[in-house]
């Protein structure tokens, strides 16, 4: 039924809404609604047009390309620029106040997790500081060296220990010797005391001593170091299992590491209805409330999950030191290509996802910005909400307009919300200064990631000819240029010691050692953040930022000139002639597998996001954007020719029964090769190849909604 605003609301969003979200922010029910009716209202029409004008480019682009091929860039860019695709350059400058350190001086790992899993959402809230003991202990980072013994090994432990001392001696040196060599650290009214064979030793830099916990009577204690804005401690507690073993009664070292976390409304969420959506927006709610709380089953017993206090210690003058407890939370909304049926309007259409989205967002965050919870998220005053999917100038200027009519309608004071542009479309890319400069009183944020972004780069050249191979891509000319120029653009904008400057995710969750090997590219690249799959992968990676002054590798950067726009227009084009059938049979087999293994999951089980291994077993972390880059790659091929459409159904039956038996045993796992004319799963993955050249901007949010819903149903 229609309430008074003339919506139709999903009940279980409605009862979320009135007796959850509106408990305590001196809103009501019929405010919220009616706002939100204004919204639709007012920006539906206006989202409506944003996407004919990306559908109307498209088809010149693809009719250009029908007739030209690829082209010469300078053909394309002419081309370009004559449809109004390609904007003049802009060179703005930010002028975005209250701004959290977090995100404006303190560089460090960023967290992504699905808001539709309270557990993980916590997990990455409190992912804040991290163990590096149990980091080493339980990855590759360091190679192990023969079997565990079964609970606590101390050989194990042993080399964590001096793996530890190491890199002490490296980011905190002594002025003379080695960290492994103390016995004791003490807190003088000089500093931090080492006490060796040779004698007491300082910090070869005393100011990198931040603080401490004071000593008690059973020796338990912390001292607490800093380096490059962010914080290391040794937990002292010689009574603990490894402090008896350490030679300085340090039980744990706890690194500084998720700094800020993205709570994901879009990408790595199955939320088709009003009841999923109630549930994602429950954990943002809870995690700003901090009420939050999360029950599971561990080693026998059960665990309950809150959010982390801040941490307490004395600062070097004596004076009491209160550090963040939590990750700075951010949120991200879907882009302005989503309709949700969790809310019809009187004519029994879709709302803007979007637009309910933001308004969401923003009364959650009324909650922190009136202080109403135990813990303060922003202490600057801001809601930071990150936008993807973003095509172009005018797309991010519609949602500058949004997010200044809900403040508006919250009596919230202008640019409260902020806004992190994802660069992840072509669009946005060629074009960035200007989206920047449509939102530099709100910008906090801009990245770039691989997978969407070669999605996008794939549909807008789709009838250019055959793309390359999913692993060449990245030795390509544009990808490169992406790379680099969104950080130079950034930083000729002012991004430097006011917003972030983020890098993509690492995707293979279990490969710790190769992650600390390569992911220290991306400070030196002068990013100020980088995702990372887990809370342990945060505390690895906060090594890099340890060792990387990125503040100081942005001041390079900046004196270098900016990436060439052109060289973002070089296609990514493949010579028919160099794909042997062998490489075309592997590339096919790699891309089936892949989407298969994802879609299962997200139509058959809900799950938006997971690890899901490849066909040489390797878990890698999956996402719509890994699916959208692999459907359109193996849509591009059956449209030039390279594959069949009978081929890609073979290979999709084959790779099918090779996912079953990857998932064999794994609960509530709907099987698809038993039945594929049946399995909602398998028809949604082939629909996503068969209509890859069809489907606005190669997305994959519309099938998987459609499909995951009908398997509701039969559910």
């Amino acid at each position: 039924m229609a309430d008074s605003s003339g919506l139709q609301v999903d009940p279980h969003l409605r009862a979320f809404v009135e007796d959850e979200l509106l408990s305590d922010v001196g809103l009501t029910a019929e405010s919220f609604w009616s706002t939100l009716a204004r919204l639709q209202e007012r920006f539906a029409p206006r989202i409506a047009d944003a996407l004919a004008r990306r559908d109307d480019l498209q088809a010149r682009i693809d009719a250009w390309h029908s007739e030209h091929g690829a082209g010469s860039v300078e053909e394309y860019e002419a081309f370009l620029t004559e449809l109004g695709y390609l904007r003049p350059d802009a060179s703005p400058t930010i002028s975005v106040d209250r701004v959290d350190p977090e995100i404006a001086e303190i560089p460090g790992p960023q967290l992504v997790v699905p808001a539709t899993v309270p557990r993980y959402a916590l997990n990455a809230a409190n992912a804040r500081w991290g163990s590096l003991f149990d980091a080493f202990y339980g990855t590759d980072a360091l190679p192990q060296q023969g079997e565990l013994a079964p609970g606590y090994d101390e050989q194990r432990g042993a080399q964590v220990i001096a793996a530890a001392d190491e890199l002490l001696d490296e980011l905190f040196p002594l002025a003379r010797g080695s960290h492994a060599g103390v016995s004791a650290y003490r807190v003088t009214d000089d500093g931090l005391v080492a006490d060796t064979a040779d004698g007491p030793v300082v910090l070869a830099d005393p100011a990198q001593f931040a603080g401490h916990r004071p000593t008690g009577a059973d020796g338990r204690g912390a001292v607490l170091l800093t380096r490059n804005g962010l914080h290391l401690e040794l937990g002292i507690d010689p009574t603990a299992r490894v402090g008896r073993q350490h030679h300085a009664g340090v039980a744990d070292v706890v690194l500084e590491s998720a700094v800020t976390t993205i709570v994901d409304l879009e990408d790595s969420v199955a939320t088709v209805d009003g009841e999923d959506k109630a549930a994602a927006y429950r954990t943002w709610l809870g995690l700003l409330t901090g009420d939050l709380v999360a029950e599971f089953e561990k080693g026998g017993r059960t665990v309950t999950r809150r959010v982390d206090p801040d941490r307490e210690y004395t600062a070097p003058d004596g004076s009491a030191l209160t550090l963040p407890g939590r990750s700075l939370m951010l949120v991200r909304n879907c882009g302005h290509h989503m309709t949700t049926n969790a809310v019809l309007t009187a004519q029994g259409d879709e709302i803007a996802e979007g637009v309910l989205d933001a308004l969401v967002s923003a009364v959650a965050g009324l909650y922190d910005l009136q202080h109403k919870g135990p813990h303060t998220n922003s202490r600057a005053g801001s809601v930071y909400i990150v936008k993807p999917k973003q095509h172009g100038p005018e797309e991010v200027a519609l949602t500058v307009e949004l997010f200044a009519a809900v403040e508006e309608a919250l009596g919230l004071s202008p640019n409260t919300l902020k806004i992190g542009i994802m660069d992840e479309e072509k669009r946005t890319t060629v074009n960035l200064g200007a989206c920047i400069a449509e939102a530099r009183e709100r910008v906090i944020f801009v990245n770039t990631g691989f997978l969407d972004r070669t999605g996008d780069e794939i549909h807008t050249c789709f009838r250019a000819g055959p793309v390359l191979r999913k692993g060449d891509m990245r030795s390509t000319t544009w990808l490169q240029t992406y790379e680099d120029r969104n950080v130079d653009v950034a930083l000729a904008a002012g991004f430097s010691h006011r917003a972030q400057v983020g890098k993509g995710m690492w995707a293979k969750p279990a490969a710790m050692a190769e992650m600390v090997e390569q992911k220290i590219g991306h400070p030196k690249a002068g990013a100020n953040c980088a995702w990372v799959p887990s809370p342990t992968a945060a505390t690895l990676h906060a090594l890099h930022y340890l060792r990387v002054d990125v503040h100081e590798v942005q001041s390079g950067i900046a004196t270098r000139p900016v990436a060439q726009r052109r060289s973002l227009l070089e296609l990514p084009l493949a010579d028919p002639a160099t794909l042997t059938a062998d490489a075309v049979t592997h590339e096919l087999e790699t891309n089936a597998q892949s989407i298969l293994g994802y879609v299962v999951r997200w139509v058959g089980m809900g799950i938006g996001c997971s690890t899901v291994p490849d066909l040489s077993g390797v878990g890698l972390m999956e996402d719509r954007a890994t699916l959208r880059i692999s459907a359109q790659l193996v849509a591009n091929w059956l449209e030039h020719g390279i594959v069949d459409a009978g081929t890609v159904r073979d290979t999709f039956a084959r790779m099918a029964a090779v996912v079953d038996d990857q998932n064999a045993g794994e609960p509530g796992y709907p099987p698809m090769a038993k039945d594929l004319a049946g399995s909602e799963s398998f028809q949604a993955a082939l629909e996503l190849v068969f209509s890859g050249a069809t489907e606005p901007n190669g997305y994959t949010e519309r099938t998987l909604t459609r499909w995951r819903q009908r398997a509701k149903s039969s559910a």
